[in-house]
């Protein structure tokens, strides 16, 4: 019907009835003009108002930084008539959402990680050591991903957030012996270098049995690679780093900064030291 124009003319319309109540009909043709035109085979809204969605595919880059290339363009070149405007929506939407939750979840990990560390040292100065991992395990992360030539995202930021909770554990194994071997009598030097060999296996174990594990995510190619190979990545170029600089740095800074070990000594220096002198008969 709507391709016959002859038959779209033809149709009746009706009119309202008269004084004595009959009704009569004319022509459509009477009231209507027809002729083909382009215009759009679909007419979207949202909120009352039209709609055009333009959507791309992205290969080989990161959406944010097509998303931000594309809208600098489009403000240096585009000038909209009035009441016409530009809204990124898709996947950049939900990614822009997601940065906004991860500014205040990953903050209050990083403080429930702190909270933990010290309701199980009992000193904030040794959760501050033991927390220094996250740096360390965190710059590994970063240089996996940049050797891989990945973006960061959010399910990068969840790698993030998964490797300091493991990067942490080493610490807090290695920290923890320390401390009972200066509670049982070692000088600080030799506890710290006791505490370290014993903790070696135990802590080359942790991070190789997380490594290996995450190794199958950061080879995939199937379907969900793209949200599995960057948390992989960050969580084993982490672990690999963390395990390094844990066992390097840490005694370290056990040694300059540790509570236990720095009033283990004070306590040492502060006792007097007795000498006996042989009797005159």
């Amino acid at each position: 019907m709507r391709e016959d124009i002859e038959k779209l003319k033809h149709l009746p319309v009706s009119l309202p009835p008269d004084r004595s109540g009959k009704t009569s009909s004319i022509l459509l043709e009477q009231v209507a003009r027809f002729e083909f035109t382009e215009r759009p085979n679909q007419i979207s809204r949202e909120n009352g108002k039209r709609r055009v969605v333009v959507t791309a595919n992205i290969r080989g880059r990161d959406m944010a930084s097509v998303v931000a290339e594309a809208q600098q363009k489009v403000a240096n070149e585009i000038q909209l008539p009035s009441g016409y405007y530009i809204s990124w929506g898709g996947q950049f939407e939900n990614l822009a959402a997601a940065q906004q939750r991860m500014m205040i979840v990953v903050p209050a990990c990083f403080f429930l990680i702190f909270l933990l560390l010290y309701s199980a040292l009992g000193s904030p100065r040794d959760a501050l050591l033991v927390f220094s991992a996250v740096p360390l395990a965190l710059t590994g992360g970063i240089i996996a991903l940049w050797l891989r030539g990945m973006p960061f995202s959010v399910s990068a930021a969840v790698g993030f957030i998964a490797l300091s909770g493991v990067a942490v554990l080493n610490g807090l194994v290695l920290m923890t012996s320390i401390n009972q071997l200066i509670e049982g009598g070692y000088q600080r030097r030799r506890a710290i270098f006791v505490g370290a060999i014993t903790r070696l296996r135990p802590v080359i174990m942790t991070a190789l049995v997380a490594s290996l594990g995450f190794v199958p995510m950061a080879l995939s190619t199937g379907t969900g690679a793209e949200v599995q190979k960057p948390l992989a990545t960050v969580v084993i170029g982490g672990l690999i780093s963390a395990t390094i600089l844990t066992l390097l740095v840490l005694p370290a800074l056990s040694a300059r900064f540790g509570s236990r070990a720095a009033a283990k000594d004070e306590l040492k220096e502060e006792m007097p030291t007795l000498t006996s002198s042989p009797g005159v008969a």
